[in-house]
Order: C-alpha cells, then sequence, then structure tokens
C-alpha cells in the first residue's frame, strides 16, 4: 500500500475508532466505509475495516450486519488481490459484488495511488 493511500486509510480507520469509542457508532461506521474503499485490494486492511464494522454490528445488535461482516471478512481474505467492486462501501447493507461510485475526495487518493 503506496504511503499516500496508506495514510488516507488509517486517518479514516482512526476516525472509525474515536467515534466507536464514543459509542457514535453511525459516524464510526461512516468512516469503516471510507476506509473499506479505500483498502479493499489489500488483504490486512480490507479485513480490518470489515472486522471494525463487525464490532459496530455487535454493539448496535444488529444481525444482519454481523453475519454480513463475518462472511466478508472470509471473502476479503480470498478475494482482496484478486478482485473487489470498486467503491463498494462494505456493509450488509449493500451487494458485495456492486461497483458503486467513489467520492471524488477518495478517487483522487485512489488515482494517486496507481501511478
Amino acid at each position: 500500500m503506496r504511503t499516500k493511500l496508506k495514510a488516507a486509510y488509517n486517518l479514516e480507520l482512526g476516525e472509525a475508532i474515536r467515534f466507536y469509542k464514543l459509542n457514535e457508532f453511525e459516524d464510526s461506521f461512516h468512516h469503516l466505509e471510507r476506509a473499506h474503499i479505500l483498502g479493499q485490494s489489500y488483504i490486512i486492511p480490507h479485513t480490518k475495516s470489515h472486522w471494525w464494522m463487525l464490532k459496530v454490528g455487535i454493539k448496535k445488535r444488529n444481525i444482519k450486519e454481523v453475519l454480513g461482516q463475518v462472511t466478508r471478512m472470509i471473502a476479503s481474505v480470498i478475494f482482496s488481490r484478486i478482485w473487489v467492486p470498486l467503491g463498494n462501501t462494505g456493509g450488509a447493507n449493500v451487494n458485495p459484488m456492486k461497483p458503486m461510485s467513489v467520492p471524488e475526495d477518495l478517487k483522487k487518493i485512489l488515482s494517486e495511488s496507481e501511478t
């Protein structure tokens, strides 16, 4: 993972964890979705974003999210380096195979990490 991409991923994950510790789970999940978009092509960051989404699902007692994140964690280990749906936010509320539009600020970071 290139330096700028890694820094952006770590920033989003850090914000997610900060909000998680404050029991602000909606804000936490928002940053986890952004971290997921940035890290989904890399096994450890991808799986880590799903791990934290699982933790949020447990805290919110959302069984759909919990079950969805368990399956997504397994898939992240298998598929991260093979194929990922660009822009997919990683929550159980979206089809795990569906590409989605990438927010402009993240699009810039992702395109810079390709060069």
